[in-house]
C-alpha cells in the first residue's frame, strides 16, 4: 500500500519509483558520475547507527553476564562467540593474532547482519515519515540498507585488506614478504634473467590476487543485497495496480504473499551473507600468516 500511494501521490512511473528509492541522499549534486569527493550520507547515517548499536548491545551483555541460567539475549550472544571462536581456531592459527583477529569476526558478523536486517523493513517507510515530518523535499533520497550501497561493502572489504598487509608484514617481516611477493606462486631462479622475468610475474600475480580478493569480497555482499532490495521494490509495486479490476485485487493479494514468503526467505540471505563475509575475512586473514 505504501507504493501505491507513492505512485499515486507523485505521479511516478515503476521505473521512476525504482530509480527514486535507488538514489542516495548525497553530499554535493546527484549525478550517476563517479566522484570521489561525494559521501552517500544515508549509508554514513546508519552504518554509523548501527554499528554503535550493535557494539552497545554486546558490551551490555557482558556486562551483565551470569553464571547461572543465562537470559535469552546472554545465550544468543553466547552461542555466536562460540560459533566465532570456533571458526577462528580452524582458519587462524596463531593463537595471539586470534586475540584481536576473533573480536574482529564477531564484530563484522554483528555489524554486517544488522546493516543487512534493514532490508526488512518496508520500502516506503521513511519516505512516508519524512513526508509526515515535512521534510520530503529537505531529504528527498533516503536509502536504508548499507550493504547495498557498493561504497560501504568495498571499503569493508579494504579494511580487511590493510588487517591482511599488517598481519603480513607482521608474521612475516617487512622483508619476508617482499621476498615472498617477487617468488610465489612461482617460484625463482639462479638465473638473474628468469629469476627477474619470475619476480615480475610472480609480483602481478601477487597485486592481482589482492585486488581480486578485495574486489569479489566487497561485490559479493553488495550484489546479494542489492538484488534482494530490488525485489522487495518489484513486490511492492504489484500493490501499487489499485482496486478497481479484478486484476489490481489480484495483484494486491500477489504482493502480499509474495512480500511475506521472500521477507522469510530473506532471513536466511542475510544471515547467510554475514556469514560468508566473516568467513571471507577470517580465510584471507588466515592466508596471510601462511609462509608460502
Amino acid at each position: 500500500m505504501a507504493a501505491e500511494e507513492n505512485v499515486a501521490e507523485h505521479g511516478l512511473t515503476a521505473g521512476e519509483y525504482i530509480g527514486h528509492h535507488l538514489t542516495h541522499l548525497r553530499t554535493g549534486h546527484q549525478s550517476g558520475v563517479i566522484d570521489f569527493s561525494v559521501l552517500n550520507i544515508d549509508s554514513l547515517f546508519w552504518s554509523i547507527l548501527l554499528g554503535v548499536l550493535g557494539m552497545f548491545v554486546l558490551w551490555r551483555v557482558a556486562r551483565s553476564v551470569t553464571a547461572g541460567v543465562p537470559g535469552r539475549l546472554q545465550a544468543a550472544v553466547e552461542i555466536l562467540l562460540e560459533m566465532v571462536d570456533t571458526q577462528a581456531k580452524g582458519i587462524v592459527h596463531n593463537a595471539e593474532s586470534r586475540k584481536f583477529v576473533g573480536p574482529l569476526a564477531l564484530t563484522v558478523f554483528v555489524w554486517v547482519f544488522l546493516l543487512n536486517s534493514m532490508d526488512f523493513l518496508p520500502v516506503d517507510l521513511f519516505h512516508v515519515l519524512l513526508g509526515v515530518l515535512g521534510l520530503e523535499e529537505a531529504i528527498p533520497y533516503f536509502r536504508v540498507v548499507p550493504t547495498a550501497d557498493l561504497s560501504t561493502t568495498l571499503g569493508m572489504s579494504c579494511s580487511v585488506l590493510l588487517v591482511c598487509l599488517y598481519y603480513n608484514v607482521k608474521i612475516k617481516g617487512l622483508g619476508g614478504w617482499a621476498h615472498e611477493l617477487v617468488t610465489a606462486p612461482f617460484g625463482t631462479s639462479k638465473n638473474p634473467v628468469f629469476a627477474l622475468i619470475l619476480g615480475v610475474l610472480n609480483f602481478g600475480m601477487q597485486m592481482i590476487e589482492f585486488t581480486a580478493k578485495t574486489v569479489s569480497h566487497g561485490m559479493r555482499l553488495f550484489g546479494n543485497m542489492y538484488a534482494g532490495e530490488l525485489v522487495f521494490m518489484l513486490i511492492a509495486l504489484m500493490g501499487a495496480v489499485g482496486f478497481g479490476s479484478a486484476t489490481g485485487i489480484a495483484l494486491w493479494l500477489g504482493h502480499v504473499v509474495a512480500g511475506t514468503s521472500w521477507a522469510i526467505f530473506h532471513i536466511l540471505i542475510v544471515a547467510l551473507q554475514a556469514f560468508i563475509f566473516m568467513m571471507l575475512t577470517l580465510v584471507y586473514v588466515g592466508q596471510a600468516h601462511d609462509h608460502h
